[in-house]
């Protein structure tokens, strides 16, 4: 398989710069996974593709404030930061711009030395770990000096920060907003339990390796980057008896659908459990849990088109994408949705 098979030509101007004012009023691309048939509506009426009986499984991650702007102690020259992934209570590997200016051995200071970051070795792809010293609550210091890390294809500031949040985010410690959540409002999500719908929540930690595009021509020689994720009994238990029950399994985003396809046993059963993953999921994967799929539209040549393309099929896939991009769909972090099911 090459990634060169999952290409499609995005006009810059489809890529949304800003969330719309209400979440749920984004457009909804319903795909049937069976037939390839394409209906349009409004997210607001994703309601109407949920049956009684049914569990819908979001991801309650929540985006650190992690990009930060400090100064080197020695010199004064200016260092970007951008926390990627912790490793213990005090040390993260980190992203550093420019990379020439952190060498191992020196100290970064944030915020008139509030924070301080020591380099203490070299990561993957060039990345750094430090171990950061501080007074206090790291959380309460990041939320102080920390900004949203909003992706790269974004120019435009982002007045409220919250948006880049899930309503029901709760757990900190991602890199990037778990995006196919951002189009629930807590009203959306009343009315869909109201419907006989349950919902539960993983959480998964998302990092940046999940969002950058496979380098190398054969997707099998693509590495993914670990994240952390947990799962409850409740939510285990929620969903094994959905599947008991004939119910489906509705996952929102593919960091929900990857930790529940890295949780399953092959009967398609989960439990309770924490850990690291980086399962890489493309065609040819056979799904042991999810039933549906709720999504954003995803970079060309990324792992998330892959794992859609999987879960679909990629001729199907790569002609709705063209039918968005034909039907002005706004596309990535801030834009519509998806749903195949």
């Amino acid at each position: 398989m090459k990634t060169s098979d999952y290409y499609f030509d995005l006009p810059e101007e489809l890529i949304a710069q800003t969330p719309l004012i209400n979440r749920d009023a984004s457009r909804l691309m319903v795909v049937d996974r069976r037939t390839g048939e394409i209906q349009h509506q409004l997210f607001k009426n994703i309601i109407e593709y949920l049956k009684p009986g049914d569990c819908l499984v979001l991801n309650n991650t929540r985006v650190l404030p992690a990009r930060l702007f400090g100064v080197k102690e020695n010199t004064g020259g200016k260092v970007e930061f951008l926390l990627l992934k912790r490793i213990d209570k005090d040390r993260w590997e980190t992203l550093v711009k420019p990379g020439k200016k952190a060498k191992i051995g020196d100290t970064i200071v944030f915020g008139d030395g509030i924070l301080k970051a020591h380099i203490i070795d070299m990561g993957e792809e060039g990345s750094r770990i430090v171990a950061f010293e501080y007074e206090g609550i790291f959380e309460e210091i990041l939320d102080k000096l920390g900004t949203m890390p909003l992706p790269p294809y974004i120019k435009e500031t982002l007045n409220d920060q919250e948006r880049y949040q899930t309503v029901y985010s709760k757990h900190e410690g991602s890199a990037a907003a778990p995006t196919a959540g951002l189009h629930f409002t807590n009203e959306l999500l009343r009315k869909i339990e109201e419907k006989g719908v349950e919902i539960v929540y993983i959480t998964l930690h998302v990092g940046l390796g999940t969002f950058r595009p496979v380098k190398c021509e054969d997707i099998l020689q693509h590495k993914m980057h670990s994240e952390f994720y947990m799962v409850s009994k409740e939510t285990a238990d929620t969903i094994n008896h959905t599947k008991e029950n004939g119910g489906r399994i509705i996952s929102v985003g593919t960091t929900s659908t990857r930790t529940l396809e890295s949780i399953a046993d092959e009967e398609g059963i989960v439990r309770e459990c924490q850990g690291w993953t980086d399962i890489f999921i493309y065609p040819g994967y056979k799904f042991k849990v999810i039933d549906g799929l709720i999504t954003n539209f995803h970079l060309p040549e990324s792992t998330l088109i892959m794992l859609v393309s999987a879960f679909c099929d990629r001729n199907s896939i790569l002609g709705a994408y063209e039918e968005a991009v034909k039907d002005k769909y706004r596309f990535f972090s801030f834009g519509d949705a998806m749903c195949i099911i």
